[in-house]
């Protein structure tokens, strides 16, 4: 492995380093970490800075596979500096693992690229601050499972303990402590002489190190230890930390684990292996059903709230209530249903009204959505869902302040699902065409990938021996070390307890994929693959069908490689080719229906939009499935007759689109309810029913129901009545009358379902995870500035005036008023560049290396280096100038 600078000239700081690295290297590490780039470092000495904050560094270290990550943990267990082969000893231990010195190139290759290590193969360096969060403390326990090093672990020790721990492990004493740890520590490290010493070691003392050797390394003793504790004590093989605790060293423990920082390693990742294989046109045939369920779900849930949804909650979204109501009206269990209202408002389709009483109805957008093919439609809410942050499978959960999360409501953003479900989709486009994951597997290598983030248990820092292991107990009065769990990990040092965010995101992914139609049988489709960008498979599969659901693969397969993320553009553009490819797949919409003698009609298929919208209207859906059956009604004729449709009407649309002829009966009920409707009319006074047979208005004065609708006479044809029009509506077709609203002129009013819209509405915007990625436009622009600061603040300058101008590293230059205007008149002749000072109008102020052009009028124009262009600067804003050095 080549050395990433010259050892003769090896970096002093990451400053340094990041300074030796050519442009390409750079634009991966802000690549990397676009937090970097936010803002614009001035120099390279502040990126190093911000490099090794707290804050980017736990998010760098955050974003490492398990492989990389463990990698960095071993070297903050390493000496400072470590050197590779160090590194290597502690990954691959003693005896040497050819998988990890395959892969522990690449993984340091990663840290260094991330600045999280510097220098060459013979000076590692571990960031500070990384090596900070990851090294073993008492307070915060490392996954690897290692203490503290002798000298630290003896740091509060007497000297005369330590050279009686020195004479008893037989070496000579010293005159001082440090040299005296130093060769305990040198023995602890010698495989041969550390074997002797343990060859004379009681079975019992041995049993002791087993138990503390993998960690946690903290244990527990009485006043008066056990023989066997007292003869590790003595030769330094355990070490007293507090009192009654005592501890392994590091030295020890490396040297009892072959010289291993972690128990296992994983170098290569877990393959996805494949639980079942289907043939690719099942696949594709199932899911495109699918997605035609999905398109007829989001339709017939904005088709129920066409006259405006449910109220929004005082602290936004939808109530317990309604949302089973919803779920009854869509026939889904309610964590479905708040699936597709949240993918409709992610698709822009639904929104508030914004009124004072706020409703959720559709937005305009879903009309125009509603004219697009179906593919479109399909390829929209596909999109949609990739990219939302919004996860309706925490609904029902509780926030930090205990207040339950519901749909359409606040509190729903995971920043991290947009990248778990382009991650989950791609690992499926590596599986053989057709093949359906095991969950397991997939959830295996997502773990591996993205290690979840270790969590300690209890308030403040955890206790390294907070408890004793049942399996162990202590031994009375005579004492023992008992084994202590640390809070918050697993035996393989993953974090323990609830299974992490990102696996439940995956879970939710593929169940979401399905309904949605992206997957097939569990599956990726042809059009689900074209959604994300995957190339095609190389060979098809065989069209044969397993003989089982639950049939393996026979072969293990190599894992295709991701997917890149898509800009907007090329994820428009892979959503045109989903959408081609899936149309075909849907069904034909059809153009008629079978009309049968119970006053139902069955559609055998989807039905083409007009059709279906006025079929909608004109009767009631009874039952769905591969074939819709409608029901006609007095009710639902009645609500057609309100639409503005006559009885010819009904009667010529039966006619046209009907297979069959059109039976007697429902000719007879469309007669029926035509020739009753409108005999009675409702108007606005408050409200009114005026009726030319008065016949008819004394019937409805006797009838007892109509005693809350306040009516009175008028008229021998007129009844005033205290309630609104609506509500008198819905009385009198209560009491079994057909009454027609009528506008201020007398004519009839024209209802129409699909009235209500909300204003013009944009889709939630995705909360994101951090910064973006930058594009090669601005990495271009930001490492030019970057270097051109790096050459101001760097550059060597001429004293000015007797004095050393900016002699301190960073700080401006100091030049009178004259002497500055002089400098820069004569750079302008002898045409030298010239390095400034400069404060802007907001008080925030830089160095610049510029090259004046002209000096008038308070202002000199100069090619500034910093910015790669000619700028302007009013000369009382600069602070001082130097000339630079040969």
């Amino acid at each position: 492995m080549s050395t990433e600078e010259n050892p003769a000239a090896a970096p002093r700081s990451l400053a340094e380093a990041l300074r030796g690295r050519d442009d390409v290297s750079l634009a991966a590490l802000l690549r990397s970490r676009p937090d970097l780039i936010t803002p614009v470092p001035t120099d390279l000495t502040q990126l190093a800075t911000r490099a090794g904050t707290r804050a980017s560094v736990v998010r760098a270290l955050e974003r490492l596979d398990r492989f990389t990550l463990q990698a960095a943990q071993a070297l903050a267990v390493a000496s400072d500096p470590a050197t590779y082969g160090e590194l290597l000893g502690l990954m691959a231990g003693d005896d040497g693992d050819p998988a990890v010195s395959a892969a522990l190139p690449h993984a340091l290759g990663t840290l260094r690229e991330q600045a999280l290590v510097w220098g060459g193969e013979d000076r590692l360096r571990l960031v500070r601050t990384a090596r900070e969060l990851l090294a073993p403390s008492p307070q915060h326990p490392s996954p690897t499972g290692l203490g503290p090093t002798v000298r630290e672990a003896a740091a509060g020790m007497s000297p005369g303990r330590i050279q009686e721990i020195v004479a008893t492990a037989g070496l000579p004493s010293t005159h001082d402590s440090v040299s005296a740890l130093e060769a305990l520590a040198g023995l602890f490290s010698d495989p041969e002489r550390m074997s002797a010493l343990l060859d004379q070691a009681p079975s019992e003392s041995v049993e002791v190190l087993e138990r503390l050797v993998w960690g946690p390394p903290y244990g527990q003793v009485t006043a008066d230890p056990a023989p066997r504790l007292r003869w590790l004590l003595d030769r330094g093989l355990l070490l007293p930390t507090a009192p009654g605790t005592v501890v392994l060293p590091r030295e020890v423990a490396l040297r009892l684990r072959a010289g291993r920082a972690h128990r296992t390693t994983e170098p290569v990742p877990p393959a996805v292996e494949a639980a079942a294989a289907h043939a690719p046109r099942i696949v594709d045939a199932t899911a495109a059903g699918q997605a035609y369920t999905a398109l007829a779900t989001v339709e017939e849930l904005l088709k129920d709230w066409h006259e405006g949804g449910p109220a929004v909650l005082r602290a936004g979204g939808l109530s317990v209530r309604d949302l089973k109501r919803t779920a009854v009206a869509l026939d889904v269990p309610e964590p479905v249903a708040a699936f597709w209202v949240e993918l409709a408002y992610a698709a822009g389709l639904l929104a508030s009204d914004g009124e004072a009483d706020e409703r959720y109805a559709a937005t305009p957008a879903y009309d125009e959505w509603l004219e697009r093919p179906a593919g479109e439609r399909w390829a929209r809410l596909a999109t949609a869902w990739l990219a939302a942050t919004r996860t309706p499978g925490v609904v029902g959960e509780r926030d930090a302040k205990d207040r339950t999360l519901s749909a359409l409501g606040p509190g729903l953003d995971r920043s991290a699902a947009p990248e778990v479900r382009h991650r989950v989709l791609a690992l499926l486009a590596g599986l053989p065409e057709g093949a359906a994951p095991d969950g397991e597997s997939l959830l295996a290598r997502l773990r591996w990938e993205r290690p979840p983030r270790v969590v300690r248990t209890g308030g403040g820092a955890p206790s390294p021996y907070a408890r004793r292991t049942p399996a162990q107990p202590a031994e009375g009065a005579r004492g023992a070390v008992a084994r202590a769990e640390t809070p918050g990990y697993a035996e393989d040092g993953r974090a323990g307890g609830e299974d992490d965010l990102r696996s439940r995101l995956a879970r939710w992914t593929l169940a979401e994929a399905e309904m949605l139609g992206v997957t097939g049988r569990g599956a990726l489709s042809s059009h689900g693959r074209a959604l994300i960008g995957a190339p095609a498979p190389r060979h098809a599969e065989a069209e044969a069908e397993p003989t089982g659901p639950g049939d393996k693969l026979p072969v293990h397969h190599r894992q295709a490689p991701a997917p890149r993320v898509l800009s907007p553009a090329e994820q428009a553009t892979a959503a045109a080719g989903a959408a081609r490819l899936l149309e075909p797949l849907l069904p034909e919409p059809l153009d008629h229906v079978l009309l049968q003698a119970d006053l139902t009609a069955v559609a055998p298929g989807p039905l083409e939009r007009p059709l279906a919208d006025m079929l909608g209207v004109l009767a009631d859906v009874e039952s769905k499935g591969g074939a819709t059956v409608y029901r006609f009604t007095p009710g639902s004729v009645r609500r057609a007759l309100d639409a503005g449709r006559s009885a010819a009407d009904l009667h010529a649309f039966l006619a046209a689109h009907s297979r069959t002829p059109v039976p007697q009966p429902l000719a007879y009920l469309i007669d029926d309810v035509a020739r009753r409707h409108g005999h009675l009319r409702v108007g606005a006074a408050s409200s009114y029913v005026r009726c030319d047979d008065d016949a008819v208005l004394n019937e409805i004065l006797a009838d007892k129901r109509a005693a809350g609708l306040g009516l009175r006479r008028l008229a021998p044809t007129v009844l005033a009545a205290r309630t609104d029009p609506a509500a008198l509506l819905e009385g009198l077709r209560a009491m079994g009358f057909a009454p027609a609203a009528e506008s201020a002129e007398g004519d009839v009013l024209i209802a129409r379902a699909d009235a209500y819209r909300t204003p013009p509405r944009t889709p939630p915007a995705p909360v994101p995870d951090g910064p973006p990625v930058p594009d090669d436009t601005l990495l271009a622009a930001a490492i030019r500035a970057v270097r051109a600061g790096d050459l101001a603040s760097t550059a060597p300058r001429r004293p000015v005036g007797g004095e050393a101008a900016g002699a301190e590293p960073g700080e401006l230059p100091r030049t009178s008023a004259a002497d500055t205007l002089a400098t820069l008149q004569a750079a302008v002749l002898t045409n030298d560049t010239v390095w400034i000072g400069y404060v802007n109008a907001e008080g925030a102020a830089s160095q610049r290396v510029i090259a004046p052009i002209r000096v008038e009028g308070g202002f000199v124009t100069a090619y500034d280096h910093t910015a790669d262009e000619v700028r302007t600067y009013p000369l009382h804003r600069i602070t001082g100038v130097a000339e630079l050095a040969d």
